[in-house]
């Protein structure tokens, strides 16, 4: 456990030690802020016409159409820069030759594949803690629920791991930096986007797109629901990612 950690500490200080960390923090805060915002803006006209008819304000309901609705967003923002937290995982090191001592160093392939994932872990629940202070201010003037909240940061930290799974092979797969953020991002839309072909296609292979659809998952934890099936295959996503991740490593140490 002091290997991975070691790794992860070391990975962790190589983000913020460059621009790259601060871009991600700053960018995710920046968009989060203009979804909010906007978000706000349509549910005080919502509010403010529901309050003016019969139903009275209780017609409205702030989980179901500011937040729910915002955490859904944020998988816009996970797009752009997670592929910037992975892209110089392995790529750098191969580029750098530190690949070699990091492979020839007492650690197992195991160990360094989940340290420098735990780091971009770290590094991107960072980011989501900078999105508290908006959902503060909805709890301080408002009266929102707390479970639907808790849910939702859970389910993006599940698709965050998801993301960062995935760029850390395709990083490990080259030592272009530029094209391992490339392709990290052509593949994380294709999983964004697979649903939308489901409705041109059969029931069965509707059944399978959407459920291979890294972001239809999502809903129900916005929604304050933790549905096995999505644990599932969050956790399946992840683990296979990483496990992919291990294999290409070890091809390294052979060729190396």
């Amino acid at each position: 456990m002091g290997n991975i950690l070691a790794i992860a500490n070391k990975e962790i200080k190589g983000y913020f030690a460059s621009p790259v960390a601060y871009i991600v923090i700053g960018f995710a805060a920046i968009l989060f802020g203009w979804f909010f915002v906007n978000l706000l803006y349509y549910f005080e006209q919502a509010s403010m016409q529901a309050g003016s008819g019969f139903q009275g304000p209780q017609a409205v309901n702030v989980n179901e159409m500011l937040i729910s609705p915002l955490f859904l967003n944020v998988a816009v923002i996970l797009l752009f820069t997670l592929p910037l937290v992975t892209m110089r995982t392995y790529s750098e090191e191969k580029r750098s030759g530190t690949i070699e001592l990091l492979l020839t160093s007492p650690l197992t392939d195991v160990q360094i594949v989940i340290g420098k994932f735990l780091g971009g872990l770290v590094l991107y629940a960072a980011m989501l803690s900078v999105t508290v202070v908006h959902l503060a201010f909805l709890f301080i003037f408002g009266n929102p629920e707390w479970r639907p909240v808790l849910t939702g940061y859970l389910g993006l930290l599940l698709m965050g791991g998801c993301f960062l799974s995935l760029g850390l092979f395709v990083s490990s797969l080259t030592k272009n930096q530029i094209v391992a953020g490339m392709v990290t991002f052509a593949v994380f839309l294709l999983f964004w986007v697979i649903n939308w072909f489901a409705s041109f296609a059969g029931p069965t292979t509707q059944a399978v797109l959407n459920y291979l659809s890294i972001t239809e998952h999502l809903n129900d934890f916005a929604r304050g629901v933790i549905d096995t099936k999505h644990l599932v295959y969050y956790v399946s996503f992840i683990g296979f990612s990483l496990f992919l991740t291990v294999r290409a490593v070890d091809s390294e140490r052979w060729r190396g």
